[in-house]
């Protein structure tokens, strides 16, 4: 594909071990390159560059990645995995250990909360969580 866009992750030199994590944690997902300065990778078949750049910049969740999930067993998968040594936030946000932030959101989020009959009480119902639990929410 020409023109192809993708995400520089820009590290204080964790690059490939934030790329081996990563690509443990996703199916489908693999280093396709690796250089002292940069590693390429794919999760789930979508491109990642992943550069250490120093300590100078650092992530916040002004950009975060949104991991889609249709059943509790995903979310609390994800939860774990990408949540160890990290910091678990509220709404189903967290950073993992290297500070890049995630959404682990269940599917159905957006269907309830375009229902107007429900849309008020599963907010107030995630608003209380961290991590997402969809019967909770399908019976806000």
């Amino acid at each position: 594909m020409k023109n192809q866009i993708y995400t520089c992750l820009w590290f204080d030199g964790q690059a490939k071990t934030a790329a081996e994590f990563y690509c443990s944690i996703f199916k489908n997902s693999s280093i396709k390159v690796c250089t002292p300065m940069v590693v390429n990778f794919e999760l789930n078949g979508v491109k990642f560059m992943g550069l250490n750049g120093g300590p100078q910049y650092k992530f916040s969740p002004a950009t975060s990645f949104v991991v889609d999930c249709e059943t509790q067993e995903e979310i609390d998968f994800y939860w774990e995995k990408l949540g160890e040594g990290g910091v678990y936030n509220q709404c189903g946000w967290l950073d993992d250990k290297f500070g890049v932030s995630w959404q682990i959101v269940p599917t159905i989020l957006g269907t309830l909360m375009s229902d107007p009959a429900k849309s008020e009480k599963v907010m107030q119902a995630f608003m209380q969580m961290k991590k997402f639990d969809i019967s909770k929410l399908m019976n806000a």
